[in-house]
C-alpha cells in the first residue's frame, strides 16, 4: 500500500498503554491497593494482548474505522479475560474500583482511532496513501466500476488504467493500457490474457489488479488470468458487482467449486426494530422534558423577531408513504410557502428540492436556528408519536414524493429521522443524487449500530454547520 502515515501505529500503542497503565496505577494508589505495580502490568500487557490478537495493529486495520462498536467488543473481552485472571490469583481489590480504572481505556482508544480514521480520509481525498487500481473487464463494467469508486473517497483505490474485454471500449475517460480479445484460444489453460494483463500492470505500475468479471470474462479465462497475475506476485480483486450492500449482510459460501455470495436482507421487522422504537421514543421524550427551558426560550425569540406563530407545522410524508404533521421552530416568514413558487428559478440544488443560500424568506433568528439545527428540536414530538425516528432518512415534503422515481420511493421503507446520513455528510451542500445515494444506503443497511454512530457523528455536523441553510 503506498503509505499510510506512519505514526499511527506508535501513537495507536501508546494511547491504549496510557488508557489503562495510567488510570489503574493512579487509581490503585489512591485506593492503597496492594500489588499495584503487578496489577497495572497486567491490566496492561493484557489490553494490548486482545488488541494484537484482534489484529487491530495490522495496515489493513489502521485508519479504516472509528472503531467505536469494535473498541466496547475488545474492552468487553478484556474485562472477563481479567475476571478469570482475579479467580485464579484470588486478587481482592473491590470490583468498581477496577471497573473504574478501565473506564478510560476504551473512551482513548475510539478517540485515537476516530483521530487515524479521520487523517486517513483526508488524505485520501488528496489521493495519499492509496493503491494504484488497474481495472480489467468489459467496456461497461470497467464504466461501473469506475464510476462507483470515483463517487467516493473512504476506500484506498483509485484506478489509473483499465484493460476492456472485447471490442466496446470503456467510457469511463480512464487511460486504456491494453485490450483483451472477446474469444481467446486458451490451448492446454494458457492465452494471452495473463502477459497482456502483467505487461500493462508494469507499465502503469499498478499496485493491484481488479477484475470486473462479466459475459467474455468468467470460468475457465477468468481462472487462468487469476493464475497469471498471482503468479506474478500482484494482488488481485474480484468485483462482486453488488454495490452498496453492508458487509455484514454477505456471507461467502461453496458450492460444487462456485464461490456464491448469500445476501442477507434488509431488516424490517424483529426485535433490533422494536428496541429501536422504544429508544426512539425514550429518548425524545426525555430530550422534551430536559431541553423544555430551552424550547420556551426559543420560541419567545422567534416570535419577538418576526410575526407569526414561534412554531411551524407542515405535512410531511413518513414510512411507507403514510403522511404526517412535522413540527418545527418557524424560521421563515409567515408567507414563504405562498412566495416560493416566485424564486424556483433561483433553485441552487437538482432532483425534486428546493435550497438557495440566501433565502429571502428566512428571518433573522430563523437564519441562526437554522445554522444550529435548533429548528429542528419540536420534531422530538413526532418521535415520541411514532412518526418519526431519532435517526433516518430526511422527511420529505408531497411534492417532493409526487416527482419520485421506483428508485427513490425506497427510502420511504423507513421512517424519517430527526437527524441522518444527509444531516452528517454535508446537508444541503450535496446533490439530489448523493442524498438519495445515502438515504438508499441507510435504509437498505440499517441497524441499531448504524444509528448509534450517526447519532455521534452529528454533534460534530452542528457545530460545523456545513450545509445548513
Amino acid at each position: 500500500m503506498r503509505d499510510k502515515s506512519r505514526w499511527y501505529r506508535p501513537v495507536a500503542l501508546g494511547v491504549d498503554t496510557a488508557g489503562v497503565a495510567l488510570p489503574v496505577a493512579i487509581f490503585f494508589e489512591q485506593a492503597g491497593q496492594p500489588h499495584t505495580g503487578a496489577a497495572t502490568a497486567v491490566a496492561t500487557l493484557t489490553w494490548l494482548g486482545v488488541l494484537t490478537a484482534h489484529r487491530r495493529y495490522g495496515q489493513r486495520w489502521l485508519g479504516e474505522t472509528r472503531g467505536v462498536l469494535t473498541t466496547l467488543h475488545d474492552w468487553l473481552t478484556l474485562l472477563g479475560l481479567l475476571a478469570v485472571v482475579r479467580v485464579l490469583t484470588g486478587e481482592h481489590s473491590p470490583p468498581a474500583l477496577a471497573l473504574l480504572a478501565l473506564a478510560p481505556a476504551p473512551l482513548l482508544t475510539t478517540a485515537c482511532r476516530s483521530l487515524t480514521h479521520r487523517h486517513l480520509t483526508g488524505q485520501r481525498r488528496e489521493a495519499h496513501a492509496v493503491q494504484r487500481a488497474l481495472v480489467v473487464g468489459e467496456g461497461s463494467a470497467v464504466d461501473r466500476v469506475v464510476e462507483q469508486l470515483a463517487s467516493r473517497t473512504d476506500h484506498p483505490y483509485v484506478v489509473i488504467g483499465a484493460v476492456p474485454v472485447g471490442p466496446t471500449a470503456n467510457r469511463s475517460g480512464v487511460p486504456e493500457a491494453g485490450q483483451l480479445e472477446a474469444a481467446p484460444q486458451l490451448p492446454d489453460g494458457g492465452g494471452a490474457d495473463g502477459p497482456a494483463v502483467l505487461t500493462a500492470a508494469r507499465h502503469h505500475r499498478a499496485d493491484i489488479v481488479l477484475v470486473a468479471p462479466g459475459s467474455l470474462l468468467c470460468g475457465e479465462r477468468l481462472r487462468t488470468l487469476t493464475w497469471a497475475v498471482q503468479d506474478a506476485g500482484l494482488p488481485l480483486v474480484i468485483a462482486s458487482g453488488l454495490a452498496d450492500v453492508a458487509l455484514r449482510r454477505v456471507r461467502p459460501s461453496t458450492a460444487a467449486g462456485l464461490h456464491l455470495l448469500h445476501v442477507d436482507p434488509p431488516l424490517r421487522r424483529g426485535p433490533q426494530l422494536a428496541l429501536k422504537a422504544a429508544l426512539d421514543r425514550t429518548g425524545a421524550a426525555l430530550g422534551l422534558v430536559l431541553l423544555a427551558p430551552l424550547f420556551a426560550l426559543i420560541a419567545l425569540v422567534v416570535r419577538l423577531d418576526s410575526a407569526g406563530p414561534a412554531l411551524y407545522r407542515q405535512t410531511r410524508i413518513g414510512r411507507r408513504g403514510v403522511p404526517f404533521t412535522m413540527w418545527k421552530f418557524r424560521s421563515m416568514a409567515v408567507d414563504a410557502h405562498q412566495v416560493r413558487p416566485q424564486l424556483a428559478a433561483a433553485n441552487e440544488v437538482d432532483g425534486p428540492l428546493f435550497k438557495m443560500r440566501a433565502d429571502p424568506r428566512i428571518t433573522r433568528v430563523g437564519r441562526v436556528l437554522r445554522r444550529t439545527s435548533l429548528d429542528e428540536l419540536p420534531q422530538l414530538l413526532n418521535v415520541v408519536r411514532g412518526e418519526m425516528s431519532l435517526v433516518g432518512p430526511r422527511p420529505p415534503l408531497p411534492e417532493e414524493v409526487a416527482a419520485y422515481g421506483a428508485t427513490a420511493l425506497r427510502r420511504l421503507l423507513v421512517k424519517p429521522g430527526l437527524t441522518g446520513p444527509w444531516q452528517v455528510s454535508g446537508r444541503s451542500d450535496l446533490s439530489w443524487d448523493e442524498s438519495l445515494a445515502l438515504d438508499l444506503r441507510y435504509a437498505d443497511n440499517w441497524s441499531l449500530t448504524t444509528d448509534l454512530d450517526l447519532l455521534a457523528r452529528t454533534v460534530r455536523a452542528v457545530v460545523d454547520g456545513r450545509g445548513a441553510y
